[in-house]
């Protein structure tokens, strides 16, 4: 499982973006989960993010799914049109 940090935003997001294409390459599961209900502190860079891991892990031929997302990002990806694309983990 990879997991997002507390903090979130447009200065964070080229590093944790890294970090989760790190931690893809090194997974054998297939299908990737992200855990975010760390995140305390984000803006829309969150979403942009989550967005590339899925874009990423379905290059790699994985399921997608996120765990914990907060309410707040929900709605601002409901908002984007957007939710369908961060399905929740079971």
């Amino acid at each position: 499982m990879l997991v997002l940090p507390p903090k979130l935003t447009h200065d964070e997001a080229p590093a944790c973006a890294y970090m989760l294409q790190r931690g893809l390459a090194g997974q054998t599961d297939t299908a990737t989960v992200v855990d975010a209900s760390a995140l305390v502190h984000f803006d829309s860079s969150a979403l942009a993010v989550l967005l590339e891991c899925r874009r990423e892990s379905s290059a790699l031929g994985r399921g997608f799914a996120v765990k914990g997302l907060p309410a707040r990002l929900r709605e601002l990806a409901a908002l984007y049109g957007i939710a369908g694309l961060l399905p929740a983990a079971p």
